[in-house]
């Protein structure tokens, strides 16, 4: 795992007319180095969030989520930039989600940033005490990835082949149900257990014939070195993933207002990276995972930002754990039944709108995916086109 601290920042964040979008950008062109967190003193309160990933040779950055944005673009230290007396702690594992349960088991995590649905929910199977406060990706795609010359051309060519998968993050219960859909099981497939960068160097040296995984594929399509051959964005979004912001029963009932700022600054982070004139700034941020910026370009095409970054917790948004749930007991990843409905408490998320002007700024959308509101970033957007 890495990890990052404050860092010290000796320029204006909002000195234009569009001040977020330039700090942004100016933190993605900068090369941060990692800062080892000073130890706090007795009276200062330590905020420590885990982020499920890291980036290319382990670089302390993530991608894809709301989270990652307010990571880089250090909205949470600002928002606690006049408080000296709490300090901000980002700690990044390469073991994603199954690593971050172990650190807030072990009592060392505070939040969850960006947790996956399958691991969160085997956690909360087991008895880990948290609280979901806000969506921080949702219809996240996965895409299957072979070999140029493994004759494997659709879901349906995967039948005794070796195939990679990151097992135990949210990816596994996703591939199985689209296994499901296309008439196979986990048993028809040589399923080895790999991690996201071993399974691009397998990838990339013949070693396995194929892989699920997110967009960190696409670049190795884009050179010719693999192909992509399937997604879920061409199928049933309910295919694609869900992550959240996750917060420890204990820290958020000993500070529920630090927890309620945790939460606005994410939210002012959800408003900006959902505007679609960021579009670009965003995807230059992330890449300082050491992703290239087409592949988030690939990732993200015909897609809104509002459909991907989006922090509301709506009806889809709890259907898909509850669905997830659900399967997981059926394929016995769970011994014991998951509540789905009280693990969210959205009464913070609900106050950031609030104090933010945005209730109506998100769309909403029924457990079925079908929209029940159009949010107002959408209309403004349209207006302006």
């Amino acid at each position: 795992m890495t990890t990052t601290s404050r860092q010290r920042r000796s320029f204006s964040r909002r000195a234009s007319s569009n001040p977020a979008r330039r700090s942004f950008i100016a933190l993605a062109a900068l090369a941060l180095g990692v800062a080892i967190a000073a130890p706090a003193v007795a009276d200062s309160t330590v905020i420590r969030l885990g982020y499920p990933g890291v980036g290319i040779d382990n670089r302390p950055f993530g991608y894809g989520d709301n989270i990652s944005v307010a990571h880089i673009g250090h909205f949470i230290e600002d928002e606690f930039k006049n408080d000296p007396d709490v300090k901000i702690e980002w700690t990044f594992f390469r073991g994603a989600g199954p690593a971050v349960n172990e650190a807030i088991a072990n009592g060392q995590l505070d939040f969850g940033a960006g947790e996956g649905d399958l691991p969160s929910i085997v956690a909360r199977s087991k008895g880990l005490k948290t609280k979901i406060v806000l969506a921080a990706d949702t219809r996240d795609p996965i895409y299957l990835a072979v070999k140029p010359d493994s004759g494997i051309k659709s879901i349906d060519d995967l039948k005794g082949r070796k195939v990679a998968q990151f097992r135990g993050t949210n990816l596994q219960i996703a591939t199985d149900r689209v296994l499901e859909a296309h008439g196979l099981t986990e048993r028809d497939i040589k399923f080895i257990n790999l991690d996201t960068g071993n399974t691009l160097a397998a990838l990339a040296s013949g070693d396995i014939d194929g892989a699920f995984g997110g967009p960190e594929f696409l670049d190795l399509d884009r050179r010719g070195i693999v192909k992509v051959v399937y997604s879920t964005k061409s199928d049933d979004p309910a295919f694609g993933r869900q992550a959240s912001l996750l917060v420890t029963e204990d820290f958020e009932s000993r500070h529920p207002d630090l927890t309620a700022r945790v939460v606005k600054a994410v939210v002012k982070a959800a408003q900006w990276s959902t505007d679609e004139s960021n579009r670009e700034a965003v995807f230059q941020g992330w890449t300082k995972s050491g992703i290239p910026v087409e592949t988030f370009r690939a990732d993200f095409a015909g897609v809104k930002l509002t459909d991907r970054l989006s922090p509301i917790i709506d009806e889809f948004f709890i259907a898909r754990y509850r669905a997830q749930a659900d399967r997981a007991k059926a394929y016995k990843l769970l011994r014991n039944d998951v509540d789905v409905d009280s693990w969210f408490e959205p009464k913070y998320l609900n106050q950031a709108l609030a104090e933010l002007k945005l209730e109506d700024y998100w769309p909403r959308y029924d457990a079925n995916g079908k929209k029940v509101a159009t949010g107002t970033v959408e209309q403004t957007q349209a207006a302006t086109q």
